[in-house]
């Protein structure tokens, strides 16, 4: 019989308890799965190199790809990034926490499994309420990376995480499905003008409203 990670069933009266649990498991290089605002993320501490080649091993993801990370607002942002541009608060204040990732300038001891070596760091704040108020628990940022083998779908349901990865995952939260949908929109604030690295959940629209000289991705045949 395939053995799986255990899935916790979030009760809010069992909220500190699930705190130090989650604690325990990614101090000791675990892995866990957490809800966002479109799929589930799979969670490690992201200052931890064991825990780095654990995630990569498991998702069967390429050394060189980049891992984005999860923080519970900007007052931490700090603990990973080298500077927060202006062009950054500015797209912060208007879709944090949300579907949108920001690629800043990293902090130069960040692990190289986290920034593939490119001195920079994907980040975003979920709008996912718990998985926020966790990593405000854990007091630093965790990884969100999506909870899935390297070209499969992504997963919105607890128990789908559970079949994919057994006990590959050591804890998992369950509060309901995830939205699904697009994924996050991403976009590097460390060109001037910002540039769109990929589109998502939030429109290349709704960014150019606010920021009309934001380089956009070419279209097709563009040259």
């Amino acid at each position: 019989m395939r053995r799986m990670g255990l899935i916790w069933g979030w009760r809010e009266e069992a909220a500190g308890e699930f705190w130090e649990v989650a604690r325990r498991v990614l101090n000791q290089n675990g892995v866990m799965a957490v809800p966002t605002e479109t799929f589930f993320g799979l969670a490690v501490n992201p200052f931890q190199e064991e825990a780095l080649n654990r995630l990569f091993a498991l998702k069967d993801r390429a050394l060189e790809k980049p891992v984005l990370v999860l923080v519970d607002g900007p007052e931490m942002l700090h603990q990973i990034v080298r500077e927060v541009p202006g062009p950054a608060r500015r797209l912060m204040d208007k879709f944090w926490p949300g579907p949108l990732t920001l690629i800043f300038p990293s902090q130069p001891q960040l692990p190289r499994l986290l920034t593939g070596g490119t001195g920079t760091i994907g980040v975003r704040q979920p709008r996912q309420a718990l998985t926020c108020r966790l990593i405000t628990a854990l007091g630093q940022p965790i990884t969100g990376t999506s909870a899935n083998r390297t070209g499969r779908p992504p997963h919105l349901r607890a128990v789908e995480v559970a079949w994919e990865f057994g006990d590959g995952v050591d804890l998992i939260l369950e509060a309901g499905a995830c939205p699904g949908g697009l994924p996050s929109t991403i976009v590097d604030v460390t060109s001037s003008p910002p540039r769109l690295v990929r589109g998502g959940a939030i429109s290349p629209a709704e960014l150019t409203k606010m920021m009309p000289d934001l380089q956009r991705i070419p279209e097709r045949g563009d040259s």
